[in-house]
């Protein structure tokens, strides 16, 4: 049985990879920000799977609502074997000419600070030589950081530019002291991520024009989430997964 503490773990992506985790006899901790009632409503998914669960509210943006989950994590989990750092925003589909600094600065402070900080207390808390007994980090990354989504969110891409880094980098940190590093790459997937950024219909839209003919589902990104969490990955570390329907 493994512990794992997932961010932004109550909806979209994260609330499928909460629910497949339980699949397999996992217990989770899920961060979310606002929603109180979509954290509840995961958390009693979770346990109907088979898994335990518990939430914890913080906006990762916050150096000390970072450290305070982590802490509670460990605390209610009885340890940590892995975390998902899949908290991330986009805003208004607009080219970068029209982007004003508050939209720039809140969407680097959640996607880039927060899964920076996130990471450095996986790392602290993981990491063999810190006293943890090793364990797996997966990044949630996006197509967008080799696709650069010119006229839309060249904010947001940059952004997963530097989780597709911070991942490199961290791997070779951290594999000394058992501790595997990966990101996933999602392409257009149906979440409530697109219509957070003004066009609700993006996912379906675009994903027609994919190799594939179609968008995926977050059930998709999870299973490739929980692999690398689990002992089947054990000697993938520093992977950039792409899980984009060949776009």
């Amino acid at each position: 049985m493994k512990m794992i503490f997932i961010t932004g773990g109550t909806r979209g992506i994260g609330r499928a990879t909460a629910l497949l985790c339980a699949r397999q006899g996992w217990n989770v901790a899920l961060n979310y920000v606002r929603d109180s009632a979509a954290a509840d409503e995961t958390a009693r998914e979770v346990r109907a799977a088979g898994g335990q669960a518990t939430t914890l509210r913080g906006d990762v943006a916050i150096e000390a609502d970072v450290v305070s989950m982590f802490d509670a994590a460990q605390s209610k989990l009885g340890g940590l074997d892995g975390v998902v750092v899949n908290a991330g925003i986009v805003a208004r589909s607009q080219p970068l000419a029209d982007m004003d600094s508050a939209r720039l600065k809140r969407v680097f402070d959640v996607n880039v600070y927060g899964a920076y900080l996130c990471a450095r207390e996986s790392a602290r808390r993981l990491s063999k030589d810190r006293g943890g007994h090793g364990g797996s980090v997966v990044l949630v990354s996006s197509a967008a950081s080799r696709l650069g989504s010119p006229f839309e969110y060249v904010d947001y891409a940059g952004s997963k530019g530097a989780i597709d880094t911070l991942t490199i980098g961290l791997a070779k940190e951290l594999a000394p002291q058992g501790v595997r590093v990966n990101a996933v790459r999602p392409g257009l997937i149906e979440t409530d991520i697109h219509a957070s950024g003004g066009q609700p219909d993006r996912a379906k839209r675009l994903g027609a024009t994919t190799p594939m003919g179609r968008a995926g589902c977050p059930e998709e990104v999870a299973e490739a989430i929980v692999w690398l969490l689990g002992d089947g990955a054990s000697y993938t570390t520093g992977a950039l997964l792409d899980v984009a329907g060949g776009r």
